[in-house]
């Protein structure tokens, strides 16, 4: 996305805020309460947090959002397209799996090895 592809350092959000009318009415809706009505000043921070301390630089990234999930929900209408990315997804995702993760964080952070035996269940006994 824009903010992380760019080493931008005259971010502001401001300029942000005012050139885009929906991230304005956003913005606004959540500073107003508009999603917490019983509790108006609920989520005000997040408000704040974007607007005055965003070093994420969340809403450079707003029309690109928007736009990728324009995409999805244009893609979700096709039902055989969706199920093959959801397939393909899947089938990729082994390379992201908890075990692995779990294993490198053994292997680089704690430098054990993970054992692969199976503990039995909490309410069986060893």
């Amino acid at each position: 996305m824009l903010a992380r592809s760019s080493a931008n350092l005259s971010y502001n959000a401001y300029e942000y805020y005012e050139r885009n009318p929906e991230l304005r009415q956003c913005i606004e809706q959540i500073r107003s309460g508009f999603f917490s009505p019983d509790e108006p000043g609920r989520f005000a921070h997040v408000a704040d947090v974007l607007l005055n301390h965003n070093r994420f630089l969340h809403l450079a990234d707003y029309d690109a959002y928007v736009e990728a999930q324009e995409k999805v929900s244009q893609t979700y209408q096709n039902p055989t397209k969706w199920a093959e990315m959801v397939i393909e997804n899947i089938a990729s995702s082994g390379k992201f799996s908890s075990d692995r993760s779990i294993s490198e964080y053994a292997r680089e952070i704690w430098g054990v090895e993970p054992t692969w035996e199976k503990l039995p269940a909490p309410h069986e006994t060893a």
